[in-house]
C-alpha cells in the first residue's frame, strides 16, 4: 500500500451481473486496481446511498448489501469482506466540517452494490479498508462538486476517492443482453466524455441545459452526481481522462474517468 497521490475515479457500475460476468467493463475493472496501485484506503461515493444530508459509513466490518432484485441467484451469495475504515470516516467528517458541510457517521449501514461490486473486481483480495459516503439528490450538481472539492486532500494521503454511478442511466431502456444502444444514449455519452476531458465545469454542472439528451440520459440525477464528486476531489483545475467507454444491456453506459 502507498501513502502517495492517487487520481479520483468515476466508474459506471452497469448492471450487477458484471460481478460474475464476462463483459468488457468486467475486464476493465479487473485491471483498474493494478493501474491505480493499492491505496491505503478507499472512500466510495455510490449512487445507491441517498440521504438528506451527507453520511459516512463508520463500520469496522461493513456488511455486503444486495440491494438489487430479479438477478441470477449466485449474485446474492457474493460477499465482499473488506475491513472498514473508521479513521478515514472521521477524517471525512473533519474535511467536510472545514467547508461547513455537516456529516454524520452511520455505524450500521454496509456497502451497497454500487460500492462492493466495482471494488470486488478492482481489489479482489478485499484487503483495502473501505468506507462509503452518501449522496443528496435534492441538493443538485453544484453541491456535489463542492462536496468533492472538500475531499480533495484525501488524494495526497493514499486514499482513492471512487465515485460509482452511471454516465448514462435510464432504466426504461434497460435491455438485458441487448447490443442495441439508443442514439440519444450514444450522443450523451460522447458529449459527457468531451466535457470531462475539456474540464468544462459549467457544462458538467448544467448538463441538462447544455446537452439536448441530458434529461433522457438521467431521468434523476442520482447516478450522475458521483461524477461531480470525483471531479471536485481531483483538485483545483482538474481535468478528466477517459479510462473506459462502452455500453451494456441496451442503454447503460460503462464509461469511466480519472480526475487529477
Amino acid at each position: 500500500m502507498t501513502d502517495g497521490t492517487f487520481p479520483s475515479v468515476f466508474v459506471s457500475h452497469g448492471a450487477p451481473t458484471i460481478a460474475a460476468g464476462d463483459t468488457p467493463v468486467t475486464a476493465f475493472l479487473k485491471v483498474l486496481g493494478d493501474v491505480l496501485g493499492r491505496p491505503r484506503a478507499v472512500l466510495c461515493v455510490s449512487a445507491h446511498w441517498e440521504t438528506d444530508a451527507p453520511g459516512v459509513l463508520g463500520a469496522a466490518e461493513p456488511e455486503t448489501i444486495h440491494d438489487f432484485h430479479g438477478f441470477p441467484e449466485p449474485l446474492y451469495r457474493l460477499r465482499y469482506p473488506a475491513p472498514g475504515a473508521p479513521d478515514l470516516a472521521r477524517r471525512v467528517v473533519e474535511l467536510l466540517a472545514d467547508h461547513d458541510i455537516p456529516c454524520t457517521v452511520s455505524a450500521k449501514r454496509g456497502l451497497d452494490h454500487g460500492a462492493w461490486i466495482p471494488l470486488m473486481l478492482m481489489y479482489p483480495e478485499a484487503e483495502v479498508p473501505v468506507t462509503q459516503l452518501s449522496i443528496q439528490p435534492d441538493e443538485g450538481t453544484a453541491a456535489h462538486l463542492a462536496l468533492g472539492r472538500a475531499l480533495a486532500p484525501l488524494r495526497n494521503d493514499g486514499v482513492v476517492v471512487l465515485a460509482s454511478g452511471g454516465a448514462v442511466h435510464n432504466l426504461r431502456y434497460f435491455r438485458p443482453g441487448s447490443p442495441e444502444v439508443p442514439d440519444w444514449a450514444r450522443r450523451f455519452d460522447d458529449w459527457l466524455a468531451a466535457a470531462v476531458e475539456a474540464g468544462d465545469g459549467e457544462a458538467l454542472i448544467h448538463y441538462r441545459a447544455r446537452s439536448a439528451d441530458g434529461a433522457m440520459a438521467h431521468p434523476r440525477d442520482e447516478h450522475y452526481l458521483p461524477l461531480l464528486v470525483a471531479w471536485g476531489a481531483g483538485g483545483d483545475g482538474a481535468k478528466g481522462r477517459t479510462l473506459h467507454r462502452g455500453f451494456m444491456d441496451g442503454g447503460l453506459s460503462t464509461a469511466a474517468f480519472a480526475f487529477d
